[in-house]
């Protein structure tokens, strides 16, 4: 049976940011991996976790889903503390990587070639504030052309590094103004079919 492991990293700000739509998101990919035989780990990071657990979660899954509001333009904070732990452990246990890739015996190979995690799969669903029009287009001030996946390079960076594979985004636009959240809702497991193909 294959694994999903689901990462909730939504950060509580109570009275403005409570998480109930990252949960939603959440437990509609539980829904679809439930539906599709897989076996479901899961951390909700806010919670708290064992770094040691996390490492193994990461090591049985095939598949890992980030689920992410975007603060500030990156994942909550308890997500970069959750990376350095858990990527730093994998990396001193060697389970994560072997080095970065590059060796002197070999000038050809790559930074970011000594990842340990080959034939795993990473995704971000990601919540936004910001409107779908605002990526992908030059004439945007803020992003200036570029697309989610360049916003999210800090994020994907740590499991490529690694050997992930990078699945492509799912995203919620424009939450609080002009979004349509049920209609981004009833697509994910969709988008979910599409990228795993299942």
């Amino acid at each position: 049976m294959k694994k999903v492991l689901l990462i909730n990293t939504h950060l509580t700000y109570p009275n403005w940011s409570e998480g109930l739509l990252n949960d939603a998101f959440n437990q509609k990919a539980k829904e679809f991996f439930e539906n599709n035989q897989f076996e479901i780990l899961t951390t909700k990071v806010e919670d708290g976790y064992d770094v040691d657990e996390e490492v193994e979660k990461h090591m049985q899954a095939d598949v890992i889903i980030l689920q992410t509001p975007i603060n500030w333009f990156g994942a909550p904070w308890i997500y970069k503390k959750y990376v350095d732990e858990v990527f730093n452990c994998g990396l001193h246990s060697a389970k994560f990587l072997s080095g970065d890739g590059r060796t002197r015996e070999d000038q050809t190979r790559q930074y970011g070639t000594g990842g340990n995690l080959i034939g795993k799969k990473f995704m971000v669903c990601a919540t936004w504030n910001a409107p779908k029009d605002s990526f992908d287009n030059p004439d945007q001030l803020l992003f200036e052309g570029r697309s989610t996946a360049d916003v999210l390079i800090q994020i994907t960076s740590n499991y490529r590094f690694c050997g992930v594979e990078i699945l492509s985004d799912y995203n919620c636009f424009d939450i609080f103004k002009d979004g349509d959240i049920v209609r981004d809702l009833e697509k994910y497991p969709q988008h979910l079919s599409k990228v795993l193909d299942i």
